[in-house]
């Protein structure tokens, strides 16, 4: 049991992030992970990988990305090393294509295994699911952005609060509430949809970010760098031709959707144990 944590550790390790926040790994970095101590014959390998994807209807020059790494040796003499850039795909099939008497290639195909298809979950999450995993983000933006608020001096947060909806909206709190009809009982954005929550959230998690790097201090500054903030990613969204947030319908309520989820989980769970 030791081994195969090592080696779950060790792949982890490795794990890089790409900009658009996708998982890689680099071939040199799980060779010897998966205990190939020599190149050429993880090369062959990776070539399995490569026809195992072609095999599939499945690009591989997206999954399988060659490169030449320059690379110091002896006397300040430069070497090309070859590499290769591998999606967790890549990894699963080449984990598959390894000897299975490894005992490291069997974790690899275990792990790789596993990582894809909670992928593929989290890829089939309902549109939903998606809302609700979102307003939490926001929810906790929102905490974050308050401790920085905080720490410059905020202490009357409403209206804080309220200058980054100005910015935003083009109008405060009670007035979005009112323009889009919203009950003044329920908390805008629960009632927000995909795209209105992603441009709050960037409100929230650029004003936090400011405040900080910029060593904003003072109410009075700090309102107003909210509402700067509000107002850059209001202009943002006209420049691409969206929907200004206060024209964006509201949704039901957060609440409301999480007590259907809640309701439909019941009623599996009665139904794979049989009972009515």
């Amino acid at each position: 049991m030791e081994s195969l944590e090592l080696v779950i550790d060790a792949l982890n390790k490795v794990k890089r992030i790409a900009p658009n926040t996708e998982e890689y790994w680099m071939a040199r970095d799980i060779q010897q992970i998966l205990g190939y101590d020599n190149w050429q014959n993880f090369q062959s390998v990776i070539e399995k990988g490569k026809a195992a994807c072609a095999g599939s209807d499945v690009n591989p020059d997206y999954h399988f990305i060659d490169t030449n790494k320059v690379i110091k040796a002896g006397k300040g003499a430069k070497l090309e090393r070859a590499d290769c850039y591998l999606t967790r795909y890549a990894c699963y099939l080449i984990a598959m294509n390894g000897d299975p008497k490894k005992q490291e290639v069997a974790t690899a195909q275990s792990y790789f295994a596993y990582q894809t298809r909670k992928q593929e979950l989290d890829d089939q999450l309902t549109e939903a699911q998606r809302r609700i995993a979102l307003r939490d983000r926001v929810r906790k933006g929102n905490k974050a952005l308050a401790g920085a608020a905080f720490g410059a001096g905020v202490k009357r947060f409403a209206i804080f609060n309220d200058a980054g909806y100005r910015g935003l909206y083009g109008m405060g709190l009670a007035d979005i509430k009112n323009f889009k009809k919203i009950p003044t009982s329920e908390d805008l954005l629960d009632c927000a949809g995909r795209a209105e929550l992603a441009a709050n959230e960037f409100r929230i998690t650029q004003t936090e970010q400011k405040l900080k790097r910029d060593s904003i201090q003072g109410e009075q500054r700090a309102f107003q760098t909210h509402e700067t903030v509000g107002r850059e990613v209001r202009a943002a969204i006209q420049r691409v031709g969206g929907t200004m947030p206060e024209h964006l319908p509201p949704e039901a309520p957060i609440k409301k959707l999480i007590a259907e989820q809640k309701e439909t989980r019941k009623l599996r769970l009665k139904a794979a144990s049989g009972k009515k």
